[in-house]
């Protein structure tokens, strides 16, 4: 992942429990730029989500979801798998 430091627009689904309302609602989000395309998927998928952060090249990338579970988002360094391309 690159691009750490730079964020892009993504229209999210900001959960009732964070938002200022008590009720879900839909927002405009500063998301990190290297993750906001796999962000703007998991939404259209209809995929709930309450945080996420690229790990700015110091952690792996995660995704938390409002289920509870996470997606971590590993470099190819951090895997020891060649990246193709």
């Amino acid at each position: 992942m690159t691009d750490w430091g730079t964020w892009t627009r993504v229209r999210v689904k900001v959960p009732a429990d964070l938002s200022s309302t008590g009720e879900a609602v839909w927002r405009e989000k500063d998301i990190d730029s290297c993750i906001a395309d796999l962000v703007r998927a998991l939404q259209a998928g209809g995929i709930d989500m309450r945080a996420s952060c690229c790990g700015h090249g110091e952690a792996p990338g995660r995704i938390d979801l409002q289920d509870g579970r996470t997606l971590f988002i590993m470099e190819p360094a951090m895997t020891g798998v060649e990246a193709e391309g």
